[in-house]
């Protein structure tokens, strides 16, 4: 009598519809398949001039206590945020960076059918948490180069959604918006919404920018990240500002020892160098600038970034910047560019040390010139 083979998981109906595509791929996949490695890594928006030193031997000294779980609630950091912004700590919860941190608020407020508001274009991975939890996605397009707030609430108040998300800086186009537009936005936003300021880049733009913290105001939800100024982004640390209602309902859903000890440790630490972290903003506005001069220098117009990444326009079709995308990466250089059109057109350069910009510097006119 033969034997029926065993069956395989039984899928949820959502996930059995969702695409197999993953919204980024590494740059240590990409050398795999193509056989090399970067000489210089200008894609991930990482901070390549490394975490504060203090950070690094907070984490080295922490390695004989890996054996033990981090603390649950992250107790110290959480401390050292509230008394640095003058909240109360309950207004603040720690998870696996931005990205984990956006999971667990779609888990606790988007069920399916929800309707989840975004720009056309904006942070991808935003996008797969709601997808994942059966939320309807309804996108607005960019004004211009900008995400449009106005565009964003007023959609929402028309379809009834439950979440809003705003990057500001943005990602992918580096622009900002002053306080008093990001405030308007928030009074705006319709009842029963909460809005997502995303502000993992925010230490990199003009100070006086962002908005004070209102902790009382149920509607707008703020997330910040150790990866991108601090450095940390192998260790994913990040955290978010909001109503204490709110923020106390992630203990309903979140991995409650999520993050490694030598991460909260080296977060704590990082974070408490802000003149480490001074100096690495200077020297990201410094390469800013460089990659700037750069786009220039090869017809290319850059477009002003507050964050630490340029994106320049490339001048012509989504095809050309794909093919000077391809011929950098063949020249050893990984840059990226935005995923949704129009902004295809463009390449997107994050801020490196002046020996990765010597290498780009080189390989742009090379890679334009094969591009024809």
């Amino acid at each position: 009598m033969s034997k029926l083979p065993p069956q395989g998981p039984r899928y949820t109906d959502l996930v059995a519809s969702l695409s197999d595509d993953a919204p980024f791929i590494d740059p240590e996949t990409q050398e795999r398949d193509q056989g090399h490695l970067f000489t210089a890594r200008l894609g991930a928006n990482e901070n390549v001039f490394g975490p504060s030193p203090k950070a690094v031997a907070a984490m080295q000294a922490a390695d004989g206590e890996t054996w033990m779980y981090g603390t649950a609630n992250s107790y110290d950091l959480r401390n050292a945020l509230a008394a640095f912004y003058q909240i109360g700590k309950d207004n603040i919860v720690v998870g696996e960076g931005i990205d984990g941190l956006l999971g667990y608020l779609v888990r606790l407020l988007v069920g399916p059918g929800d309707k989840v508001v975004t720009s056309h274009g904006a942070y991808p991975t935003f996008n797969y948490h709601v997808a994942g939890y059966g939320g309807d996605i309804v996108t607005v397009p960019f004004n211009g180069n900008y995400e449009d707030p106005v565009a964003l609430v007023t959609k929402a108040a028309e379809v009834d959604a439950k979440l809003i998300y705003l990057a500001n800086p943005d990602n992918p186009m580096g622009t900002i918006h002053d306080a008093g537009v990001i405030q308007a936005a928030i009074e705006a936003v319709p009842d029963g919404a909460v809005l997502i300021l995303d502000e993992a880049y925010v230490e990199f733009a003009p100070k006086g920018i962002a908005i004070p913290f209102d902790i009382h105001d149920p509607r707008v939800i703020r997330m910040r990240t150790f990866s991108k100024a601090y450095g940390l982004a192998g260790v994913r640390v990040g955290y978010a500002i909001g109503h204490q209602d709110l923020i106390k309902s992630f203990d309903k859903i979140r991995n409650h020892f999520g993050l490694s000890r030598s991460g909260q440790i080296g977060a704590l630490a990082a974070f408490q160098d802000q003149e480490y972290l001074a100096q690495t903003v200077a020297s990201v506005a410094t390469a800013r600038d460089r990659i700037a001069r750069i786009a220039t220098d090869n017809g290319l117009q850059p477009i002003q970034s507050a964050t630490n990444f340029v994106t320049i326009d490339c001048g012509r079709d989504a095809d050309f910047a794909k093919a000077v995308v391809d011929e950098l990466s063949a020249r050893g250089i990984f840059i990226r560019r935005p995923f949704v059109a129009p902004y295809t057109r463009c390449i997107r350069v994050s801020a490196g040390r002046a020996q990765d910009l010597d290498l780009f510097e080189a390989a742009l006119p090379q890679a334009l010139k094969a591009c024809g």
